[in-house]
């Protein structure tokens, strides 16, 4: 299944508008030091970056939450921020994006994460990580978890996005996942190794192809219908999207079996951010009515339109509708 009648395309992308997200998992400030690199410091054997430019910009689950804003639906967001200024540049930038904020929990006892890139001529040349990506303890986690709990009643969706920093540790994880099945509304989660196999019951289940060989320890076989659907029992899920990058993504799905989606783009600059894009499709045109053949065919082509510009960025609901248009005339 790659096509959809452009009807149908616009029901869904209106429907996305009305639909009300939470993001829960670690939140990232991404900072950018650029410059110019004409000479090796006398010091070490190390360019020298003459600053030009510094700039800053949400990452992570911050990421999710600005792809879901960008697509005109309401999000809330849930996880962990230092008591430091970086903690305060991501809530005023999630705030500039209309995020609803409250659910962060502020603490002292680990920093914001931050990850600084040095560039040179737009290429990076080194990055430094400021963090604490140990689990969350039980005290932060009891806050966590009441943050969620208390949004999940006002929510269509529930998104779990984890970048190994400690906040989805496994009883954030089956609380936040209770609390969704409880109120009826379908949970997306893309994984990352220490929690892979915690997400027993999810609706859409949404690695990438490293990440399944990783979590498995094998070659993985997107093309077999049955290798497939035994992974997806291994799982738990009721969908395993699987994302392929220039190969498309494959869907094996529990009522419909394995659904294979072509990559849709044309031209490919940056693949930065194209997870995070495909995890907020699919969770909001599923809470908009769609299926999940449905929402893979929509993420796939939103997928194609993020990695067609430059560095991390966003999608509309028009560009979407736009590429589903312009790719069924070629």
């Amino acid at each position: 299944m790659d096509t959809m009648t452009p009807d149908r395309v616009d029901e869904l992308l209106d429907a996305v508008a009305n639909v009300r997200a939470l993001v829960v998992g670690d939140l990232i400030l991404d900072r950018y030091v650029s410059g110019v690199v004409d000479r090796v410091s006398p010091e070490a054997p190390v360019p020298v970056v003459r600053v030009e430019q510094e700039s800053s910009a949400i990452g992570g689950a911050c990421n999710v939450a600005a792809n879901v804003t960008a697509l005109g639906a309401s999000c809330a967001v849930v996880g962990c921020a230092g008591q430091d200024a970086a903690g305060e540049t991501l809530k005023a930038e999630l705030e500039m994006l209309a995020v609803e904020t409250e659910g962060i929990v502020f603490t002292d006892t680990r920093p914001t994460t931050v990850k600084t890139r040095g560039l040179a001529k737009r290429q990076q040349i080194v990055r430094f990580d400021h963090e604490v990506d140990a689990d969350v303890d039980e005290s932060l986690a009891a806050d966590l978890i009441e943050a969620v709990t208390t949004r999940v009643s006002a929510a269509d969706v529930l998104i779990m996005e984890d970048y190994n920093k400690g906040v989805l540790v496994p009883v954030v994880i089956a609380s936040a996942m209770d609390a969704a099945n409880a109120r009826g509304v379908p949970t997306v989660a893309d994984p990352k190794r220490r929690n892979f196999f915690e997400y027993g019951g999810v609706t859409v289940f949404k690695p990438n192809a490293k990440e399944l060989e990783d979590a498995l320890g094998e070659f993985i076989h997107p093309e077999d219908a049955a290798w497939m659907e035994a992974t997806r029992r291994r799982l738990r899920c009721d969908n395993l999207l699987l994302t392929l990058g220039e190969q498309g993504v494959a869907l094996q799905s529990r009522e419909v079996g394995l659904v294979r989606v072509a990559t849709a783009a044309r031209a490919v600059y940056d693949v930065s951010g194209a997870g995070d894009t495909v995890t907020a499709v699919v969770a909001l045109v599923l809470a908009a009515g769609g299926s999940a053949p449905e929402a893979a065919v929509l993420a796939n082509h939103a997928a194609a339109v993020e990695v067609g510009k430059a560095g991390v960025a966003t999608v509309s609901r028009a560009e979407i509708a736009g590429h589903v248009l312009a790719h069924a005339k070629s």
